[in-house]
């Protein structure tokens, strides 16, 4: 038992209100701790805790005592969390299939919702799965709340999950307990139920091998005693330079790992080469093209130069506003990449999907080249030496320029056009064949314009609806056509999204586990459908 521990249960031992002997009416969690027969890296299903009613796929990343630090696969260390080995919300995997659930994605999944399959495939080949006997029988809850003000526990710290300290009940609303820390002011107490699996009775910790922390002296200066184990503390506050003592909480420890993020690898790096010569759209300014968008971003990884490329778009954007709704807002506490536009003296922030694999970039880098209407070779992960082939077409045809529009408030008459220039030279007189070949062109003018009064007197032939370029102002009818036009491979499922009334605003809100679950859509279909899905998102910057 570690120093922190003893300091811990001394300090409990000397105190008279001890919970002993009533575990099972008082706390849910027994006084004898359940044995752990995990091992690190191994694999299970755990309920999502920020979405219970989704199982996903998780792995043991440490364990102390009873208690398991687990990860959702397809999520980051962030959101870690902690369950007791005889949890509920723990199940050996092949548990979700044999109740005829589905897996699903934590909340967050870093990667694009379509290839979860196949994540989940590569994610279990070759894993360690945990055995049925690792998995426990929880604790049967409490009739009623026997708990008494004064009474002395072991509580988890909520705000340092890793951390189990002394603590005190200090008050007592129906089935509700307030947990107060003892020696720390009011900052990191908090109500639960009666029957939580955060707190334990007095000398739990002592029993299952758990640290337990020391109690504060309310603010004063205390001892600080790190554990046994290297997560509780990074360094012992008192150092040998200073020889004092520090003023540092328990509750303050940060809860840090030495083992490797399992979803996060080394960074991926790209490099982005922009072609000035290509065409880049109707959003972008060709003359700021050499001023903000250089030759090539990168080498670098690929939130660097995600980051770059969109700044630069921004910069050459004709209306900084239109680049910058295009861009797909990541998930609250996701997105680690920031951008910034202006519109109407007003200053817009935006926090953007960020990407950890190149073929998730390339997906992105098609659907923004899709967006602003420029060329695929514009900005491109290939370097173009010669004249681009796609462009080339579009140059040979006449492209009007600033001077050369209409400005029918001048006289009626183009800018730098023949007449003006010849008009501005002293009344140079106009040849005569020029004069002929006007009258000519006035004759078929006027003839072309009884043909067109014709023709406009005549009632219009039904048009067939053109569907709205925002998707989430469509009917029923023309999500039907969208997913008809794109794949007709399709075509067969389209008559789900009428039974189910599936307009734009819900084809947009649809994800992989509803069209499975609720439309009753088989695996193939629902991919393809997230994937236009995605796009449609990309292109009207959702």
């Amino acid at each position: 038992m570690s120093t922190s521990s003893a300091k811990g249960w001394s300090y409990l031992q000397e105190k008279q209100a001890l919970v002993e002997g009533k575990d099972i009416s008082v706390s849910r969690t027994t006084a004898t701790p359940p044995s752990n027969d995990f091992r690190k890296n191994m694999k299970l299903e755990a309920n999502d805790p920020r979405n219970s009613t989704s199982s996903c796929i998780a792995t043991v990343i440490d364990m102390q005592g009873p208690r398991l630090r687990l990860r959702l696969d397809g999520s980051d260390d962030k959101n870690d969390f902690w369950r007791l080995v005889d949890s509920s919300d723990l199940h050996p995997v092949g548990y979700c299939e044999k109740h005829k659930g589905l897996l699903q994605p934590p909340l967050g999944f870093r990667m694009n919702s379509s290839s979860w399959p196949g994540f989940l495939q590569r994610t279990l080949n070759g894993a360690v799965l945990a055995p049925d006997y690792c998995f426990k029988k929880e604790p049967s809850t409490p009739s009623h709340n026997d708990f008494q003000v004064g009474q002395k526990l072991e509580a988890v710290d909520r705000k340092n999950p890793a951390l189990i300290c002394p603590a005190t009940i200090g008050a007592i609303n129906e089935d509700q307990i307030h947990v107060t820390f003892d020696g720390w002011r009011g900052a990191f107490d908090y109500w639960c139920r009666f029957d939580s699996r955060d707190i334990f009775p007095v000398g739990w910790c002592e029993k299952s091998g758990h640290p337990l922390q020391s109690p504060g002296t309310k603010g004063n200066l205390v001892f600080f005693y790190p554990s046994v184990s290297p997560r509780n503390s990074q360094a012992s506050p008192l150092t040998p330079s200073s020889g004092e003592l520090s003023h540092l909480s328990p509750h303050e420890s940060t809860v840090t790992s030495s083992e490797p993020d399992t979803t996060a690898a080394e960074p991926d790096k790209v490099c982005v080469y922009v072609n000035h010569n290509c065409y880049c759209g109707s959003l972008l300014q060709t003359r700021s093209l050499s001023e903000h968008m250089p030759m090539q971003f990168g080498p670098a990884p690929i939130s660097r130069v995600l980051h770059d490329l969109v700044g630069a778009c921004i910069s050459c954007a004709i209306q900084e506003q239109q680049v910058f709704n295009i861009l797909k807002m990541a998930a609250p506490g996701t997105g680690r990449i920031t951008v910034t536009a202006t519109h109407s003296g007003r200053t817009y922030t935006k926090r953007i999907v960020s990407y950890d694999k190149i073929s998730d970039f390339i997906q992105f880098l098609e659907g923004f080249r899709e967006s602003l209407g420029c060329c695929e070779n514009f900005v491109s992960l290939i370097p173009l030496n010669r004249q681009c082939n796609k462009c080339k077409n579009n140059k040979t045809k006449p492209v009007l320029k600033r001077s050369d529009t209409y400005h029918p408030s001048k006289g009626g008459r183009r800018r730098w056009s023949t007449e003006s220039s010849e008009s501005s030279r002293g009344g140079t007189k106009v040849p005569k064949v020029i004069t002929q070949k006007r009258q000519s062109t006035l004759e078929a003018g006027r003839s072309m314009l009884k043909k067109l009064s014709i023709l406009l007197s005549q009632p219009p032939p039904l048009m067939p609806s053109v569907r709205s370029l925002n998707p989430a102002e469509w009917s029923v009818e023309d999500v039907m056509s969208h997913i008809k036009d794109t794949d007709s491979g399709l075509s067969p499922y389209v008559d789900h999204f009428k039974k189910h009334e599936i307009d734009g605003k819900a084809f947009l809100l649809l994800k992989s586990e509803m069209m499975l679950k609720y439309m009753g859509l088989k695996l193939g279909p629902v991919v393809k459908l997230c994937n236009i899905i995605d796009k449609l998102k990309a292109r009207c910057g959702k």
